[in-house]
């Protein structure tokens, strides 16, 4: 079983630009037949995050707070910066009243993504810190989402901010604090003890959550497309945009290493978290550049990763020189 759990990880993480993008088109195909499962969306996202907790302990978290100037910066791009960007970007393209806004704010607001920590650890950057600043923005998501909605919609948007942070304790901070909790009783130990079953079975629902997801939109999608041109490339630019963010908006503090971490962390978002709140809590066509955003977010990691590795190698011939002499 464990020999079969770490194929299952290792053949998930290389072809996860091309898996993501096609359960989500499965999902829309297949639509009629998975909307009947759509009400077990929280419960296996609820499993993802248990997963991603068991993988974090306090020694982890502490280790990021002893640095808290790069942990308070990156929350900071990622949480208001590039809110501020999605709203400034929607507003001039489609209006401050747009459903689109709503959803490219949401994008901005909803937490750092879990499959950040595999692209981070792909690309030489700090794997504790990542996992620490998942967990540590995914405890706070309660807080910081429906507060940042507040603060760009203030009434214009209707929605129950108590019932949506109630969802996200539920859904999110439970299930992460378990987790975090069972490794530091465990010393740890529980992580490499469960990891061949908890780590493919986390990844199957993480597919999921996301071709269930794409199934409940898929109507609204398909009524329109005429949209779609004017809509994709935004999303393209505002995806760009958060990894640039926290590429360039760290280099004052950073090292190759908090490059990588960093940017990755703005760039990647809780897709599927978002997409939940997007049709839980605002119109369906908010819910659209969330859905996007799943087609792009993955595809993008991959050139970031190649792009990092690229500036990498440079920057390493260039001092070469200087070490020999």
């Amino acid at each position: 079983m464990r020999r079969f759990g770490l194929a299952f990880n290792r053949i998930f993480e290389q072809w996860m630009f091309l898996l993501i993008p096609g359960t989500l088109l499965l999902g829309f195909l297949f639509a009629g037949h998975l909307l009947r499962f759509v009400g077990t969306v929280p419960y296996l996202f609820a499993f993802v995050t248990f997963t991603m907790g068991l993988g974090c302990g306090f020694k982890e978290l502490a280790h990021v707070f002893r640095r808290p100037l790069p942990m308070a910066w990156t929350l900071l791009i990622a949480h208001l910066a590039l809110p501020l960007a999605a709203y400034g970007l929607g507003s001039m393209l489609y209006g401050a009243d747009s459903p689109y806004v709503v959803g490219l704010v949401l994008f901005a607001l909803i937490p750092l993504g879990v499959s950040s920590v595999i692209w981070v650890g792909m690309s030489g950057g700090s794997v504790p810190m990542i996992l620490s600043l998942v967990v540590i923005d995914s405890l706070l998501s309660p807080l910081v989402v429906p507060a940042g909605i507040r603060l760009f919609f203030g009434t214009a948007v209707d929605v129950h901010t108590s019932q949506m942070m109630m969802d996200l304790l539920l859904i999110i901070v439970l299930p992460t604090a378990a987790g975090v909790l069972l490794n530091q009783l465990t010393g740890g130990r529980i992580t490499p003890a469960v990891k061949p079953v908890t780590a493919p079975v986390s990844k199957l629902c993480f597919v999921a959550v996301v071709a269930l997801n794409a199934a409940a939109i898929e109507p609204h999608v398909s009524a329109l497309q005429s949209d779609m041109p004017k809509l994709v490339p935004v999303v393209v630019l505002l995806v760009g945009i958060c990894y640039a963010a926290g590429f360039f908006g760290i280099k004052p503090l950073g090292s190759r290493e908090l490059e990588a971490t960093v940017s990755y962390a703005t760039g990647m978002r809780n897709i599927s978290l978002g997409i939940v709140l997007a049709l839980g809590y605002f119109s369906p066509l908010a819910a659209v550049p969330v859905v996007l955003a799943i087609l792009i977010q993955q595809p993008v990691a991959t050139l970031h990763h190649y792009a990092l590795q690229k500036l990498h190698k440079a920057k390493s011939g260039e001092t070469v020189p200087r070490q020999v002499r």
